[in-house]
């Protein structure tokens, strides 16, 4: 099993700044990518940044350029730090990461429990 353990969410004013992480834990072969999900009352959950092993990332359009992702591959750690924040930015912000498992390699996805991000105007 993969636990995904977030931290770093709270409330902040418009054009404040937070800083996302989320620590992955357990039995497994290897991290492929890891991302940032968010999902808003009434809205389904969306992507807002994902990152592969090798570093490469993509950012939803609406967090282009305010949102920056990064990742340690050997702390199994990856971090959002979130800039110029707007009030269409508050949501529970989840954790995910695509694990392949030890012992047949195959691909599961995991989720962090959510944590929440307030903006206000």
């Amino acid at each position: 099993q993969v636990q995904l353990v977030e931290s770093g969410g709270g409330s902040v004013q418009a054009g404040g700044s937070l800083r996302l992480s989320c620590a992955a834990s357990g039995i497994f072969f290897s991290i492929n990518a890891m991302g940032w999900y968010r999902q808003a009352p009434g809205k389904q959950r969306e992507l807002v940044a994902i990152i592969t092993s090798g570093s490469s990332s993509n950012y939803a359009d609406s967090v282009e350029g305010r949102f920056t992702i990064s990742r340690d591959n050997a702390r199994n750690t990856v971090w959002l730090q979130m800039s110029s924040l707007k009030p269409e930015d508050t949501a529970v912000y989840y954790c995910n990461a695509r694990v392949q498992d030890a012992l047949l390699r195959r691909l599961n996805d995991y989720w962090g429990q959510g944590t929440q991000v307030t903006v206000s105007s």
